[in-house]
């Protein structure tokens, strides 16, 4: 699913768990009511209320990982056990999901930075991500495919390095495919060819 269709998803989501929070004690409603789960009898905030609310508002600037969320809220001072009762209540309905985030995540960086799996998998860990499901989410990325990616990314840095010295720009151009998560033998391969084919490095 692309990003929009999954984001509008998201939203969608969020709007029926809105709907169908009440009967699990999570939905606004007027303060100390009973079974709303905003306040108790003195008119004290719930805390399942309060983490929810602050889900709910993290997930509408966009996706996160359960573990982005779960930071967020012990930064704010959440009960722990209260963390998780409302986390896994956004998980079943799908509002929390660490695979459709990775999955999304890693087609979204290869197309728009040019990511190799290496620096992918570095960032989801970041995130939080568990190494199986950051397995899964990388596992059809196309060996050729990212090697295509290595190249188009050298030949549209070398346009701003004509002029130097080719150990200047080999140098450059591995330091800049290292960041983008590329592994040496596929750095080497592709920056020789492009260098091989600029116009300065023909041979007469």
């Amino acid at each position: 699913m692309a990003g929009a269709d999954r984001l509008s998803a998201a939203r969608q989501a969020l709007a029926a768990a809105e709907d169908a929070a009440s009967a699990y004690g999570l939905a606004p409603g007027r303060p100390g009511a009973p079974g709303t789960g905003v306040g108790d009898a003195d008119g004290e905030p719930d805390p399942q209320a309060v983490a929810r609310k602050i889900v709910l508002r993290q997930l509408a600037m966009g996706p996160r990982t359960r573990s982005q969320l779960a930071d967020k809220l012990r930064d704010k001072g959440c009960d722990p056990q209260v963390a998780s009762r409302v986390l896994d209540r956004m998980s079943e309905v799908g509002l929390v999901d660490d695979e459709a985030y990775a999955e999304m995540y890693v087609r979204s960086k290869q197309e728009t930075k040019g990511l190799a799996a290496g620096a992918l998998r570095q960032e989801l860990r970041k995130k939080g991500v568990a190494d199986e499901v950051v397995d899964s989410a990388l596992e059809d990325i196309d060996p050729e495919h990212e090697k295509e990616q290595a190249r188009a990314l050298t030949e549209r840095r070398l346009r701003t390095m004509r002029g130097l010295d080719r150990e200047v720009q080999t140098r450059r151009l591995a330091g800049f495919l290292a960041r983008k998560g590329y592994s040496s033998g596929v750095s080497y391969q592709v920056i020789q060819e492009a260098l091989s084919d600029l116009p300065e490095n023909h041979r007469d």
